[in-house]
């Protein structure tokens, strides 16, 4: 709507920490969206961005400023969300911050969603741990859905998922053939482990933290779909947690069999949003969709 314009435009620089980045976006020049910014900052009688040599930054009254106007732009969304489905046409647009392991998961929730509301667009941003929890805070998130998320301050969590950590690794491997695996069976082969900002990492370092046994891993990535590729490729072991892995595995020659329980600790997914923030229908009725789907499949609370 027009009137949010000015908010809009503040927003995007905000964001993009650059006049002349936010301007691309926004489709004018730098130089009209300078003047508007200039002209706010005149109205509201202090500066609300610093200049500095390569972009520019909040100062403590723009923090200030942005925080309402993205409770604005937000409370906005929400409104033309409830009038569309007034008129019986659900419309929106829905941003999801989730773990990497979510990943595998949410396509086939999106396309039930839409199939039944085709208006309805989506966004999807890989955020971990502490990422996705920012990611609400600053709107730049409506849901998130993050595995051991590293603190919780503003998270309204709407359900948790127990998650056992499962081992990966190619059908042909000598531990294929056991239904569960022992962690130190497979700390007998190499492994292939995700980096240290990741939950799976997490619990495994927690699980062996009073033991003399050390993680050697051989390869390291920020990717678990790369993990998989190389366990396959080399034959070595990788960790995955259920939700990660579609049907059948991630390759199909890959199996995962869950690490023992007395070795490893489960972990928790955590879905949720901003603390006190009422969201647009479409997303609130979307979190309603995969809370119920995942308590069909999952230990949740």
């Amino acid at each position: 709507m027009r009137h949010m314009t000015t908010l809009l435009y503040i927003d995007a620089v905000a964001r993009a920490g650059s006049i002349r980045k936010a301007a691309e976006t926004l489709s004018i020049t730098s130089t009209a969206l300078n003047r508007r910014l200039l002209a706010i900052e005149e109205d509201l009688g202090v500066p609300i961005f610093e200049r500095l040599p390569r972009g520019v930054r909040l100062n403590s009254a723009g923090e200030l400023l942005i925080h309402h106007i993205r409770n604005q732009i937000s409370d906005m969304d929400r409104v033309r969300s409830q009038i569309a489905d007034l008129a019986g046409e659900r419309r929106g647009h829905i941003t999801i911050a989730c773990s990497q392991a979510l990943l595998p998961y949410l396509p086939r929730q999106i396309a039930a969603y839409r199939r039944e509301h085709p208006g309805v667009t989506f966004a999807v941003f890989r955020r971990d741990r502490e990422a996705a929890e920012q990611a609400l805070v600053d709107h730049t998130a409506d849901l998130a859905l993050v595995f051991e998320p590293i603190r919780l301050a503003e998270f309204q969590t709407l359900l948790t998922v127990r998650q056992h950590v499962h081992a990966m690794f190619s059908r042909h491997h000598p531990l294929a053939a056991r239904e569960t695996v022992r962690l130190r069976e497979c700390l007998d082969y190499p492994i292939a482990l995700p980096t240290r900002a990741y939950g799976v990492r997490h619990l495994m370092e927690v699980a062996l933290a009073d033991s003399a046994i050390s993680l050697n891993p051989v390869v390291e990535s920020d990717s678990f779909e790369f993990l998989g590729h190389q366990a396959i490729a080399e034959g070595i072991v990788s960790f995955q947690i259920p939700i990660g892995l579609p049907p059948g595995g991630m390759l199909p020659d890959m199996v995962s069999r869950q690490l023992d329980p007395r070795d490893v600790p489960s972990g928790l997914i955590y879905m949720g949003q901003l603390r006190g923030r009422i969201l647009p229908v479409a997303a609130a009725k979307f979190a309603e969709m995969v809370q119920k789907d995942l308590e069909a499949q999952y230990d949740c609370n």
